[in-house]
């Protein structure tokens, strides 16, 4: 399949000639490493990379964002959630909004099966190529979504880097090898963290994105009916590090599965008191026994995580400030930059996809007023029926 496609399009040839792709093996010729050694370091990230190519590009993605957040304010957590399962398989490339048409892409795995706000990484895209055609990758798309949701979400600022390529890869079979599980310990996650680079604290930091969203029945129901505690001597009911009158609460969002295994599957907030707002009370729950997820629950539980969860549930501020460096170091994990990757772009016939979006979402348009670069002003705005 040719590349210049839009943000979710099929799987893209890659573009060395000795590389490769067999039903997504890849396979690596003699002369590859030859062809590597010569080539330069690939140039890193910089802050206002678009500021000449496309000025109007992060307006253009935060004016999307805050649209969507109006219409339905948990996209946002939907969007920093699609940034983490992205970065952690092949990197921030934008390899999750592939698709295959043997649906063996990494947004086919059932771990991101529950992924929200594909659509509005289109929309964006749909602006953009309107505007700026062949500029914007859509790993910086979701880069400064990501950024832009969690300000929604927690008045939470950081600047984002941009200079990223999309990926030409996304496998299915990466996912499992690479997300971390929710019934992961401390140790397997700080180990999962560092082989994208990120330290044990950067861990505890960035899990704190479980303070918006939801899970399904089906990653908690194991907690709470027919538990074989860790010490492995005897079956008990609820998993004992959850508070009793916690599991209970979630009993009655999660009925105990049927005689069949089948789990309904209904969506439970992570954390019930702000869950729409990016704050420290996911770290309070954790002091309480409240975590969600087992994965949650073990970073109280560790000796080597336990400080750090104890001091960001006792000051919000450290959280957040520590929280907007970490969002910038897990957007440097595995980027592709310079020649590699591809910028992917619409075809021709989604070109005129900004225009239906006005007509079909009449509660806000995005009005482009003038595109010419030069000695003329490029601007962008909102436009509210």
């Amino acid at each position: 399949m040719a590349s210049g496609v839009h943000c979710g399009g099929r799987l893209a040839a890659l573009p060395c000639v000795a590389t490769v792709v067999i039903f997504f093996s890849v396979v690596s010729m003699p002369p590859y490493a030859e062809c590597v050694a010569s080539q330069p370091p690939p140039p890193p990230l910089v802050l206002g990379y678009y500021g000449l190519k496309c000025p109007i590009a992060e307006r253009i993605v935060k004016e999307v964002v805050s649209a969507a957040a109006r219409r339905n304010p948990g996209i946002l957590a939907g969007l920093i959630r699609m940034y983490f399962h992205d970065c952690f398989v092949r990197g921030c490339d934008a390899s999750v909004l592939l698709k295959s048409a043997d649906g063996q892409a990494e947004r086919d795995h059932r771990a991101n099966r529950s992924l929200q706000g594909f659509e509005i990484v289109e929309e964006i895209k749909s602006w953009l190529e309107a505007v700026c055609p062949m500029t914007v990758s859509c790993a910086d798309i979701l880069s400064f979504a990501a950024r832009d949701s969690v300000a929604l979400a927690g008045g939470i600022y950081y600047d984002v880097l941009s200079g990223r390529r999309d990926g030409l890869v996304s496998r299915a079979s990466e996912v499992i090898t690479n997300l971390p599980s929710f019934n992961s310990n401390a140790q397997q996650l700080v180990d999962a963290f560092a082989k994208k680079g990120l330290t044990a604290e950067e861990m505890v930091t960035l899990s704190g994105a479980h303070t918006i969203g939801v899970a399904h029945c089906s990653l908690l129901s194991s907690r709470l009916y027919n538990y074989n505690n860790t010490g492995g001597i005897k079956p008990s009911t609820v998993d004992p590090s959850m508070d009793p009158r916690y599991a209970e609460y979630l009993k009655t969002k999660c009925p105990q599965p049927q005689g069949n295994g089948m789990v309904p599957d209904t969506a439970v907030f992570l954390e019930g008191r702000t869950p729409a707002q990016l704050d420290n009370k996911y770290y309070q729950d954790l002091m309480n026994k409240r975590g969600m997820l087992r994965s949650d629950q073990t970073l109280q539980e560790s000796p080597a995580t336990a400080p750090l969860v104890a001091a960001y549930a006792g000051k919000n501020e450290l959280w957040a400030r520590e929280f907007a460096k970490a969002m910038v170091r897990l957007g440097n994990v595995e980027v592709l930059t310079g020649k590699s990757g591809e910028i992917r772009s619409r075809s021709p016939k989604h070109l005129l996809g900004a225009v239906a979006i006005a007509h079909t979402q009449p509660q806000y348009a995005l009005s482009i007023h003038t595109l010419i670069y030069g000695t003329h002003k490029t601007s962008i705005a909102l436009k509210k029926a």
